[in-house]
């Protein structure tokens, strides 16, 4: 069997750091193959930098998606163009930086991976499952199996892609809410599937971040920063097990560490 980790949502700095101690040890326990991981808010205050990819390839993450806030921060742009495996959502406008999918090679497999982002309740982008549809299309023949990240608010959405897209990409999950849903699953017998892997942050937090100041938000309506909060860090994705003779998903689980 061919073990992929997909990691959820890494919630600022000390998450990265929690990473780095944790990951190559969860790894080796796990008997992991592969670690793909959503980093569009490593950084203060959102948004990733170079410093937190770096720390996080080197602490055993393969393949960096990203999401609606990937392009917080102008300094990455140029890393984003640079570092194949670092994915922004693949139906931005082709001019922005950076890229939508790659493909890596790991324990002898060619692993596409792919990084879309929903259109219900999210920033304006291109439709989906056209862009999708067209990635495929463009990688056919240079790959062994792909996994897909759709960074999407709509849960109905996100089952809607994997259903459509199950006979073709063998793992599929999303992110963008944190919250880990209790969906993992094999669409049509081949494609492990979750709406949502969950995040990496603080415990007591909403969604990660100070939760007095989401509350502020709610109560008042006016503006205040989201901190990321402070306190014991937990680490939320799911296994998806890969068969190596048919490159199907057998097994999808939820983990937490």
């Amino acid at each position: 069997m061919f073990k992929i980790l997909a990691i959820g949502d890494i919630c600022g700095p000390a998450s990265v750091e929690y990473l780095k101690k944790n990951l190559w040890r969860v790894r080796s326990e796990l008997k992991v193959n592969m670690v793909i991981a959503n980093a569009e808010n490593c950084a203060e205050p959102n948004g990733i930098d170079r410093v937190g990819a770096t720390t996080l390839f080197e602490s055993g993450v393969d393949v960096i998606t990203t999401g609606n806030h990937v392009f917080r921060k102008s300094s990455v742009f140029s890393y984003l163009d640079d570092e194949e495996r670092v994915l922004r959502p693949l139906n931005f406008p082709t001019t922005n930086p950076g890229h939508g999918d790659c493909i890596v090679k790991i324990d002898g497999y060619r692993i596409l991976c792919l990084n879309a982002l929903g259109s219900a309740y999210m920033d304006s982008s291109a439709c989906p499952f056209e862009a999708i549809e067209k990635c495929l299309d463009r990688n056919r023949g240079q790959y062994d199996f792909a996994i897909l990240d759709i960074h999407a608010e709509a849960t109905g959405e996100k089952k809607a892609i994997g259903y459509e897209f199950s006979p073709r990409i063998s793992v599929i999950f999303g992110t963008h809410t944190h919250i880990q849903t209790n969906d993992a699953q094999i669409l049509n017998g081949r494609c492990g599937y979750v709406t949502d892997i969950g995040m990496v942050g603080a415990k007591d937090s909403i969604l990660g971040v100070k939760k007095e100041n989401v509350i502020y938000k709610m109560k008042t309506k006016m503006l205040t920063r989201f901190d990321f909060a402070d306190g014991e860090i937990e680490a939320n994705g799911a296994i998806f097990e890969i068969d190596e003779g048919t490159l199907r998903c057998t097994s999808c689980n939820l983990v937490k560490f």
